[in-house]
């Protein structure tokens, strides 16, 4: 049924969605204008359930995994008295020290798919660490529509001082040979872009389609970056000419991929915006990016 819908749904339905989805349109708003797109058997209902995320039926890497270590711990908050939950995994046959990523969620908190792509970011070698940025407010609530409200509510600059915060945390890890490097999707993208701008020991920066720093910040950038972008996003892509030249004026070593007909959010693999021919080529392109800079 979902790719029926899929094949008579316009690309103005997926827009949509990316305002909802990024608090640029309200429920209501939201509503009203999908049921403008309810046609030819299409209810809203159908669009509704049809669009939102579905982790249940799409988790590749299970949390009780044979093959990896991983559960939660806390490591402190620069805010302080407080600390940041995060889910922190690796293989379980681990001889030696590895390479350490961080894994950013989007803008609704810790949610199932970004442990799942923790996990698989584990499974290929690697020590991952997915901060919940939502902890101090009770951490990721369940669902989607509340965690976005919940991240509104935190102060931006105190969530990026926490994600650094997990980059020393994992650092200085046992497990962990020093050498760190990010990941991150949507806002996490974002975040991605800003640590490698703040980071100067960073070892390397994957944003998918992340908001791109300013300009006046691209010189301080040290790490080698990978940068995955949708040509159908945009709202993102648009960006992303200036931030290149930026990036060429200043000499930084970075590799930039667009992937054509893919929307934002592409490698979600939980929603319909999912490109499996894209996501899994991004995935690939930084692992091995992951296994050069991070060894």
């Amino acid at each position: 049924m979902s790719q029926i819908i899929k094949e008579n749904v316009k690309q103005e339905v997926f827009d949509l969605y990316d305002d909802y989805a990024h608090n640029r349109l309200d429920r209501r708003g939201f509503l009203e204008k999908l049921s403008l797109y309810a046609v030819g058997g299409l209810t809203v209902p159908a669009l509704m359930s049809f669009l939102m995320p579905d982790y249940k039926g799409n988790v590749q890497i299970t949390a009780d995994d044979p093959r990896l270590k991983s559960g939660y711990i806390n490591y402190d908050s620069p805010k302080g008295g407080k600390t940041i939950k995060a889910l922190l995994s690796k293989p379980i046959d681990a001889k030696k020290k590895l390479g350490g990523i961080i894994v950013v969620h989007e803008n609704r908190g810790l949610n199932p798919y970004i442990e799942d792509v923790a996990r698989r970011a584990a499974l290929a070698g690697f020590v991952s660490l997915a901060p919940d940025a939502l902890t101090p407010l009770g951490g990721y609530p369940g669902n989607d529509d509340e965690g976005r409200t919940l991240q509104s509510k935190r102060d931006q600059k105190e969530m990026q001082e926490d994600f650094i915060a997990a980059y020393e945390y994992l650092k200085k890890h046992p497990d962990c040979n020093g050498k760190v490097g990010v990941v991150g999707f949507c806002y996490g993208g974002g975040i991605a872009n800003m640590m490698a701008v703040r980071v100067p020991d960073l070892a390397a920066a994957v944003p998918f389609y992340g908001s791109q720093p300013a300009a006046e910040d691209v010189p301080k950038i040290k790490a080698p970056l990978m940068l995955h972008y949708a040509s159908l996003d945009t709202r993102i892509t648009e960006g992303w000419p200036a931030y290149e030249a930026g990036l060429k004026a200043n000499g930084k070593k970075y590799q930039a991929f667009i992937y054509e007909g893919a929307n934002h959010g592409f490698h979600n693999d939980t929603t319909p915006r999912y490109d499996k021919t894209a996501a899994e080529l991004a995935w690939k392109r930084t692992i091995d990016f992951f296994s050069q800079t991070l060894a």
